[in-house]
């Protein structure tokens, strides 16, 4: 049987994955995108459809389909399984020891109650309330099943029977942040009782978590002051606590149904409440996003980056909305995206404003206010600019936040705004500015070097990037690995790492050999596959790192799969289109290189050896080390020749 992770690679086109998070372009039999994990002009993240996997020649990181949704959704081995079972019509059994853990038990009973509460909202008696409540908020029957909103009954432990009878733990339950426990009481009760249950989902569709908001008739018993303490103590809305499955830093409802939607609208329009959310989807706007009534987070805004580089927030225009967006904006500059902050007119929130007048929201985003216009209106609000305490103040608010504004150009153009609006002199502005920048950069020079330092990759020589392309050459036309094994050593391959990979292929081409008789042979080792070697391969290394399981081996093995998976892709990218006979003249005169590289290496060994046994008056072994010098430079003429 199948391993999960083999059903799903095989059911599953790489290409129509990664297309689901950027753009791929054709180049050649491959395809060519922006790498998405580090910034770069030019494309250098390629992928495979022959061979399913993918590499960048930037930053070095590749793999397969699943090592791709795991490093763009930041998830486990186990969660990208998830994430891709579906869409490859796999079932991935709780009971499964291989995929069993403490998080998916979780994820399993964050499921099981949204379905639950979703039930006892459509069908109980009990939920008539909320189902009236609903309809006058004017969602449709479709609209609260595609977005599985549900009902906590008014009781202790309904959820908690019902769960604990599909075979799950009261201390798993509580785990999952679905249920409470007093000090000094021995027994767990239900954490949401008699709310409208909105279930919160990370990005992959998994319920992580939920909203829960009260009852209306309790919600005006509050205002009338006729609620128990308790009560008093509750707001409108309460969420799950965190978990190891909900971080709320770094979840933004909705956006696992909205991602392809931002992506193919190339914006993301982050409103504040989920029901505001829901509305927009209910309309047809549907790259709509909600940071449930909380300030954007670096973590968010790095997840909306993902998918576009534009947003526009449309936050309820109070005071708290306003303190929400401010908060917000200053996160996405941070990550050089660009901005605008949607104004809305006549409504209190998007969920007012689309209800009564959908044409009005479209033009409210159309009119979208960049986002420093934005923060210079609300500054200039109040302030007189014929006084000086003034000027300062509008100053003192918004250099900051020019100075976070990763575009020059940027920087000049509302330094000028600023100036005409305040009357302040461009000159002074700037040099207020260039300050401001001085300290910016000595806090973060520390911090951002660190950065650098741990992604930075060790630049090849030239000569281990042409071991590479011979390499890379060998996988793919394989009738030319005789010649190459004839006609250079492992050892005069540059690069500890491609010197093992030579190694290991050589090993592998005479094992073949071996097999088959002569005529068999000839025809074999015209036909090795580049996933024949890499299981081989793999079988070989876990078989050295059984006996020997220490850190550094596994590494090692790592190390050497990542780069086989560069060097099938770098041979499909530079060589797709060669012949027979220019693919045998590449390969003549990288060899030379390198043979030229190695002899000239042992050149400069053996002088310094010569000058040792020079000073060391070692006659003996002069006259060794001047043979074997002699024998280099003769080697090198023939080569040079």
């Amino acid at each position: 049987m199948n391993k999960p992770s083999d059903e799903i690679k095989s059911r599953l086109d790489i290409v129509d994955v990664i297309r689901e998070y950027i753009s791929l372009k054709p180049a050649g039999i491959n395809f060519r995108a922006n790498c998405p994990f580090h910034h770069e002009k030019t494309p250098s993240f390629i992928v495979s459809p022959e061979k399913q996997i993918w590499h960048c020649f930037g930053c070095g990181k590749g793999g397969d389909i699943i090592s791709f949704v795991m490093e763009i959704e930041g998830l486990s081995f186990i969660e990208a399984l998830r994430a891709l079972a579906p869409k490859a019509g796999v079932t991935l059994t709780r009971q499964d020891p291989k995929i069993a853990s403490a998080r998916n038990r979780l994820l399993d009973i964050a499921d099981l109650a949204g379905k639950y509460y979703h039930k006892l909202l459509l069908e109980s008696p009990v939920a008539q309330s909320a189902r009236k409540y609903l309809e006058k908020r004017g969602l449709t029957r479709e609209t609260i099943t595609q977005w599985q909103i549900g009902y906590s009954a008014d009781s202790w432990d309904d959820l908690l029977n019902f769960l604990t009878s599909r075979g799950y733990a009261e201390k798993e339950i509580f785990s999952a942040g679905l249920s409470s426990k007093k000090e000094g009481i021995s027994r767990f009760y239900n954490r949401f009782r008699g709310r409208i249950m909105f279930p919160i989902r990370d990005i992959n569709g998994n319920t992580v978590a939920f909203s829960a908001r009260v009852m209306p008739e309790n919600e005006e018993k509050e205002k009338m002051g006729l609620s128990t303490k308790a009560m008093a103590k509750v707001g409108k809305y309460i969420n799950s606590p965190q978990t190891m499955i909900y971080d709320k830093s770094k979840i933004l409802f909705g956006l696992d149904g909205a991602k392809l939607e931002i992506k193919k609208h190339d914006l993301a329009i982050i409103v504040e409440g989920q029901m505001d959310a829901i509305t927009a989807y209910q309309h047809g706007f549907l790259n709509v996003v909600a940071s449930s009534g909380t300030a954007l987070t670096a973590e968010q805004i790095l997840l909306l980056k993902r998918y576009t580089n534009n947003l526009s927030l449309a936050f309820d225009m109070d005071a708290a909305g306003e303190m929400a967006a401010d908060r917000g904006i200053r996160e996405a500059m941070q990550a050089d995206m660009n901005i605008k902050v949607v104004l809305i007119p006549g409504s209190k929130d998007p969920d007012e404003c689309i209800k009564n007048n959908p044409k009005e929201w479209e033009n409210a985003i159309s009119a979208a206010k960049p986002m420093m216009q934005y923060f210079i209106d609300i500054t200039a609000v109040g302030l007189d600019f014929s006084q000086i305490e003034d000027k300062k103040k509008f100053k003192n608010k918004l250099l900051p936040i020019i100075a976070k504004l990763g575009s020059k150009i940027e920087q000049d153009h509302w330094i000028k705004k600023i100036s005409q609006l305040s009357d302040i002199h461009e000159n002074d502005l700037r040099e207020d500015l260039s300050n401001i920048n001085i300290n910016i950069n000595k806090n973060n020079n520390s911090q951002e070097q660190i950065k650098k330092d741990e992604t930075a990759l060790a630049p090849l020589s030239r000569e281990e990037m042409i071991a590479q392309l011979i390499l890379a050459l060998a996988l793919k036309f394989p009738r030319h690995i005789e010649y190459i094994i004839n006609h250079i050593q492992p050892d005069q391959m540059a690069g500890q790492e491609n010197q093992l990979i030579y190694k290991n292929l050589i090993t592998y081409y005479n094992n073949i050999i071996d097999n088959f008789d002569r005529a068999g042979a000839e025809n074999k080792k015209h036909q090795i596959k580049y996933e024949d070697f890499k299981a081989w391969l793999e079988n070989s290394l876990a078989h050295k790192i059984g006996f020997n399981n220490e850190v550094n081996n596994t590494n090692k093995g790592n190390n050497q799969l990542s780069l086989l998976d560069k060097l099938v892709i770098l041979g499909d990218k530079d060589y797709y289109d060669y012949d027979d006979s220019q693919v045998k003249n590449e390969i003549i005169k990288m060899i030379v290189s390198l043979k030229k590289y190695y002899l000239f290496n042992q050149k400069k060994e053996i002088e310094k050896l010569i000058a040792r046994a020079e000073k060391e008056n070692d006659s003996a072994n002069i006259k060794l080390l001047m043979e074997e010098f002699k024998n280099l430079i003769e080697e090198l003429r023939d080569i040079e020749s």
